[in-house]
């Protein structure tokens, strides 16, 4: 017999999404956005190697470091606007934090995000509610259909820039806010793309 999805309130804070339980026993994810809990399709499989990929050069790259920072895959993150009302799940974060054994992460210092075409409006709000996280540095954004990728880097003066940095299969991935860099190629290796 299969359990049956619990379908959530129509209308629900932080800590009533956190306490919320589906009990369907499908291990999906679910995010809150404006109060309303909306369910995450499963990623593709493009999408899945490419998060494991970059997963695991930046696992790699941190544990060469040694210390505390961790990389945190699908784990949530409350954004400072409207923070009583939004739990968000980015594809893949970095925090400096001990874990605090909770759903969301404490202060990522960045945010990766897989961008595919049939999410990519609700992917760049996600986006865009990132940069409202004190915490966080930087934010990337992989293309599944193509080697390409945009970064965001928080200034010193704590602004962002109007226009991400866009790179190509020819660039290097930086990202300062881990000391990490890699040909780009390197976070598609075995996703299909040429």
């Amino acid at each position: 017999m299969s359990a049956a999805l619990k379908l959530p309130p129509r209308h629900m804070t932080v800590a009533e999404f956190l306490d919320w339980n589906p009990e369907d026993g499908s291990g999906a994810l679910w995010q809150l956005r404006d109060g309303e809990p909306m369910l995450m399709p499963p990623a593709s499989d493009r999408h899945g190697r490419i998060q494991g990929r970059l997963a695991y050069l930046i696992t790699g790259h941190l544990d060469s470091k040694g210390g505390l920072c961790s990389t945190v895959i699908a784990s949530g993150v409350v954004p400072r606007v409207s923070a009583d009302h939004n739990v968000l799940i980015p594809d893949i974060g970095v925090t400096f934090a001990p874990p605090n054994g909770g759903q969301t992460m404490s202060q990522p210092v960045l945010l990766i995000e897989i961008l595919s075409s049939s999410n990519e409006a609700q992917t760049r709000a996600n986006i865009w509610a990132y940069t409202t996280i004190p915490t966080v540095q930087e934010i990337l954004i992989l293309h599944t259909s193509s080697i390409r990728a945009e970064v965001l880097r928080r200034a010193d003066d704590g602004n962002w820039p109007e226009r991400p940095l866009l790179l190509g299969p020819d660039d290097d991935l930086r990202l300062d806010s881990i000391g990490f860099t890699a040909p780009l190629p390197a976070a598609y290796v075995n996703s299909g793309l040429p």
